[in-house]
């Protein structure tokens, strides 16, 4: 067994925190596990260590501080994007309910201000023999495209996740961040064609960032949309980079992204009102953000982040995983079609349980 698999079952049962990740297509697993269950938290970002941030921007992320914590780093060879089968039954009264939520919110675009929201829900699946480093590897070994996390803290929970999308990397002032928007699952080929809605929605994710990036940017570059694979799934993926102007930082750059339409809607303020009013669950750490916070070799001035939003994510508590999935709403929209794209995005997470 992985050292950090074995440290895994050892933090877990002594309640002690801990996180294990792998970005997206590489052979190495990093991990902090914390000698203390301590809750140390961040709202300048300045620190060095890893950052756990939930979707709502006014409270505090969560920090596994470097110093704190041992590091580790582990070469670990598994294969690539897998096809898992799938055993789950749909829950018809959640069908129900979050049809109804879509349909309240294709109305409200279509007589006010807001031009896409993201409708998220909650679905519960028991557990039987919950195994934790067996899941982990599954995920690891599923989800090569993904960012692929483990992280528990005590006083928190346990969280598992493979996402596909970069918030930003950041290395010193030059900056790289996507927006990642639309849904089709994947069927033998990524040479698909997309819908005008997929279409739309994707632009709208794009130039919100455009226009956000470019008041604290000295210069800016948006790459051509393309099609890309994350598990089941494809989306539609637009690749921006940058350098930030003198007068802005880490933590200008986080509030400028965070949360993004892909997890939010348009106008920002406004989508996020509805999803709270409306939502009737809270989100927590979904569609919030994590990854390594200014980390870089002592020995040189290179300072880097990599941030990732937390999507394709469950927590798991008493042998119970809540499975946290959403679409992007706009006028185009139809109800039971989002429905539908939910549960393939439940899929990500179900298939390794």
């Amino acid at each position: 067994m992985n050292i950090c698999f074995k440290k895994i079952k050892d933090s877990y049962s002594n309640k002690l925190p801990f996180v294990v990740y792998r970005k997206p297509k590489e052979t190495t697993i990093s991990s902090f596990f914390l000698k203390d269950d301590m809750l140390y938290t961040t709202s300048s970002f300045t620190e060095k260590g890893f950052v756990f941030a939930p979707f709502n921007a006014e409270e505090k992320a969560v920090l596994f501080p470097l110093e704190k914590s041992e590091y580790l780093e582990e070469e670990l060879f598994l294969g690539g994007e897998k096809t898992l089968k799938d055993y789950f039954k749909t829950n018809e009264t959640s069908k129900e309910d979050h049809i109804k939520l879509v349909e309240k919110a294709i109305d409200e675009i279509n007589n006010n201000e807001l031009q896409k929201v993201v409708i998220s829900r909650k679905e519960l699946v028991a557990i039987t023999d919950f195994n934790l480093v067996e899941i982990y590897q599954k995920l690891l070994d599923s989800y090569a495209n993904a960012f692929v996390y483990v992280w528990f803290h005590p006083k928190i929970g346990l969280w598992l996740g493979a996402t596909p999308e970069t918030l930003l990397e950041i290395e010193n002032t030059n900056f790289k961040t996507m927006s990642l928007a639309g849904t089709q699952v994947f069927k033998d080929t990524e040479d698909v064609i997309w819908k005008a809605k997929e279409l739309e929605e994707q632009q709208l994710v794009t130039s919100f960032i455009e226009n956000q990036l470019k008041m604290i940017s000295s210069h800016l570059e948006i790459d051509k949309t393309e099609t890309v694979r994350a598990g089941n799934l494809l989306h539609l993926k637009t690749k921006v980079k940058g350098v930030l102007d003198t007068s802005s930082n880490l933590k200008t750059l986080i509030r400028a992204l965070h949360p993004t339409p892909a997890v939010c809607g348009l106008p920002r303020e406004l989508a996020r009102s509805f999803i709270l009013e409306n939502e009737h669950y809270t989100r927590s750490f979904y569609t919030g953000f994590l990854g390594e916070l200014n980390l870089g070799l002592s020995s040189s001035k290179t300072v880097k982040s990599n941030l990732f939003v937390n999507l394709r994510c469950m927590q798991v508590e008493d042998n119970i995983a809540s499975i946290y999935i959403g679409g992007g709403i706009t006028k185009d929209s139809k109800a039971k079609k989002e429905w539908k794209e939910t549960v393939a995005k439940s899929k990500v997470m179900k298939l390794v349980l």
